[in-house]
């Protein structure tokens, strides 16, 4: 892999900031460009961090060098807009987290100390907290300023982390998974009972939140499962469409122990 290396970091970024100015310009610049402002380019920030995440999931180091200039690009492309309405500016996006790094590692910039990541984890939510209450935002839970536009299992391990740190919180593993058997036994009874779709559904989401608990007492990330379990099963079904196909086999058409065959053929195949 072949890298260009620029004289130094802040002509790169100096280009970066040129170039999304001239996309930006009423009589020289990209048409679509123009037309775009926050609310419309947000989703694509979000995309992009997503395509940073598999990148590194793949371990495809070339491939998260460029996803990483385009999440740098969304940064650049907030940052013009913000200072075309007189809000802000890229140097002021860059000033600012480089004080919030300073602030939040006073065991690295400053006299303090920490014992180990745990305790400073610790540490870097009472800063969050701390700011939040310098900024008038309302700290009257443990919850308070958890994103709500987080990805659903993002933010349920966030929060659970969250009531755990005051104590809210299930003193050991099997607690969780005798709650998740408990919530899978509420669901079945729901079912048995035909209730409505609404309560069926209620019941899934408990299991679901509970089974992000169970992560958490894991040390695992509960998205990334979730991404992982969403791989290893598109590298089984991939299997299982040319076995059919092998067969001259229309999924469709096949009975459940064709399907079930098929399947335990892909897992021992190493899907």
């Amino acid at each position: 892999m072949n890298f260009t290396r620029p004289e130094s970091d802040a002509g790169a970024i100096g280009e970066l900031l040129a170039i999304m100015a001239r996309l930006r310009n009423p009589e020289q610049g990209c048409p679509w460009d123009l037309e775009q402002d926050f609310a419309s380019i947000a989703p694509y920030t979000l995309e992009e961090a997503y395509e940073v995440a598999d990148a590194i999931q793949r371990g495809d180091v070339e491939d998260l060098c460029e996803e990483l200039g385009d999440l740098l690009f969304q940064v650049v492309f907030h940052a013009q807009l913000a200072a075309e309405q007189g809000l802000f500016r890229f140097a002021d996006v860059v000033a600012a987290i480089n004080r919030k790094m300073v602030r939040r590692h006073p065991h690295v910039f400053g006299d303090e100390a920490v014992a180990d990541a745990r305790a400073q984890s610790e540490a870097w939510e009472k800063h969050k907290a701390s700011e939040r209450a310098s900024k008038g935002i309302a700290g009257d839970s443990a919850l308070a300023g958890v994103p709500v536009s987080l990805p659903a299992l993002v933010r349920a391990q966030k929060i659970q982390r969250r009531a755990a740190r005051v104590g809210f919180d299930w003193p050991r593993m099997e607690d969780v998974v005798d709650k998740l058997d408990e919530e899978l036994s509420e669901l079945k009874d729901a079912l048995r009972a035909r209730e409505s779709g609404e309560r069926l559904q209620e019941e899934l989401g408990d299991l679901l939140f509970t089974c992000v608990n169970l992560a958490r007492f894991l040390d695992a990330d509960a998205e990334s499962l979730v991404r992982d379990a969403n791989h290893k099963f598109e590298v089984r079904f991939r299997v299982v469409e040319a076995l059919a196909q092998e067969r001259r086999r229309e999924l469709r058409n096949c009975s459940l122990e064709e399907l079930e065959s098929f399947w335990q053929q892909a897992k021992r195949q190493g899907g």
